[in-house]
């Protein structure tokens, strides 16, 4: 792929973000154009179905949360990294809200997505969980998955859209995987 046509690919998927984000994935496809820079033929031929669109935002918006879990771990102490990329997901689902009605709205090309999800998050956690437990700093036997859903529960959005209610309750909840944890000495 050409360089200019991997830039206004990119260029489209964060416009189509932030406007699905802030207007659901309904919102005209001339905005996003337009916030991208580019023209509506650019976005219809790169992604001639919404629903292409969509799909591709779901998964940059994921692979962006799975990827941010090596680069965490690589740069922080374990809690810290656990800690900060969950931080990080609480923000993905914040994101994610305005794709929320499409992805429940039975339309077979959604599908796949809630495996995609999985496969790529849940390994990311489940590292991040495994290097902080063998560090010492949180208790043993945590479920990746069930804690991606705990987070996941306690981003009710707030009315003004706001993630600091989440942010602070899973501040609390990683305080909760500290207690028990068998410090190394």
């Amino acid at each position: 792929m050409r360089a200019d046509a991997q830039r206004n690919i990119n260029s489209l998927l964060l416009a189509a973000a932030s406007v699905f984000a802030k207007a659901g994935v309904d919102a005209p496809i001339r905005d996003i154009a337009q916030k991208a820079g580019v023209g509506v033929g650019t976005v219809y031929r790169h992604f001639p179905q919404r629903t292409d669109l969509i799909v591709a935002v779901f998964r940059r918006e994921v692979d962006a949360c799975a990827d941010a879990a090596s680069e965490l771990a690589a740069t922080c102490l374990p809690c810290d990294a656990l800690s900060r990329w969950l931080m990080r997901y609480v923000d993905f689902i914040a994101a994610k809200r305005g794709l929320a009605s499409a992805l429940h709205s039975g339309d077979p090309a959604f599908d796949p997505l809630p495996a995609y999800f999985q496969a790529r998050l849940e390994p990311a956690l489940r590292a991040l969980l495994a290097t902080a437990v063998t560090a010492g700093a949180v208790r043993d036997g945590v479920d990746a998955f069930d804690l991606l859903q705990a987070v996941a529960s306690l981003c009710t959005p707030a009315r003004d859209g706001s993630t600091d209610h989440a942010r602070r309750m899973v501040d609390l909840l990683v305080d909760g995987l500290r207690y028990g944890a068998k410090p190394k000495v």
